[in-house]
């Protein structure tokens, strides 16, 4: 079944850093609108900048500080039919009020953070199975940025150091909120050198496709499989599946693992990605000579 919702996952902190995980305050100037992604989220919504937004803030350790931002600089984009939702445990996941103000919703927007805050306080909820249900069939737009991105998919990685992340048992791997599956994705990507997270994770799952969004960066996924890179940045796509070899289950816990023909790709601005049929058409911009 194609869903009908349209999902947008943004690899971290749009262009200044994490400002949603670092717990020494927000960054003085994010800049929410390079290259447009936060208008990209409103113009795909069924009202524009009319549609009723929900920010859940829940990743975030500074869920205040992080929903002012958000209602800031969507008011910038003349967005203002707009809530923040901080849900902080199971019960309140399950509540009739939140669960109302997400029926209503027509873009929802999970903030960066800690990815296991969303599954572990989200998964099998009322308002979960009601994001699931509305992504298959109703037009909405559900978003994430950093633990947002991560969350969205079936497979969810939530721990594992960069340096460390081809050593057996690094890598942490869990479920997540489920709006796609056969994909895994890490963020921060490029900026933090998470190659080897999803070289891992593919190498120990290797029917996912592994997706590793830059900072400012993000795909824009239509019909559940249409994959569309937006950003100033890269989306690095790691394909397990023409893998020929790989030691991971001989070695010991805390030894390399080695991995044979994994295949990589590099997704910028306009490129597309159909999850389908995997295949990937780049986007060549025409250049405009000087002077011209």
């Amino acid at each position: 079944m194609i869903p009908k919702g349209k999902l947008i996952i943004i690899g971290g902190a749009i262009n200044t850093g994490s400002f949603a995980e670092t717990q020494f305050g927000l960054p003085e100037n994010m800049n929410f609108f390079e290259r447009g992604i936060l208008k990209r989220i409103t113009t795909e919504s069924v009202k524009d900048v009319e549609s009723r937004f929900e920010i859940i803030t829940t990743a975030s350790l500074m869920p205040e500080k992080v929903g002012e931002e958000y209602t800031k600089a969507y008011a910038q984009l003349d967005v203002h039919n707009l809530g923040v939702l901080n849900i902080t445990n199971r019960e309140e996941a399950n509540a009739d009020e939140n669960y109302e103000r997400i029926k209503a919703a027509e873009v929802i927007i999970f903030t960066g953070g800690d990815q296991l805050r969303l599954s572990s306080i989200f998964g099998g909820t009322k308002i979960h199975q009601l994001l699931l249900e509305k992504y298959k069939n109703e037009s909405v737009v559900i978003a994430g940025t950093s633990a947002g991105a991560a969350a969205s998919s079936k497979n969810m990685i939530y721990q594992g150091s960069s340096k460390d992340a081809l050593l057996k048992g690094e890598v942490k791997i869990t479920g997540g909120l489920g709006f796609i599956d056969d994909v895994i994705v890490d963020t921060h990507f490029v900026q933090r050198g998470r190659i080897g997270r999803l070289l891992y994770a593919t190498a120990s799952n290797p029917g996912i496709l592994g997706i590793g969004l830059g900072e400012d960066t993000g795909l824009f996924i239509s019909e559940g499989h249409i994959m569309e890179a937006i950003g100033s940045g890269m989306v690095i796509l790691v394909d397990g599946r023409h893998m020929t070899d790989t030691n991971l289950t001989d070695v010991e816990m805390g030894q390399p693992v080695s991995i044979k023909n994994a295949v990589v790709h590099v997704m910028c601005d306009g490129d597309v990605y159909d999850l389908a049929d995997h295949s990937l058409v780049i986007h060549h911009p025409k250049v405009v000579p000087i002077g011209s």
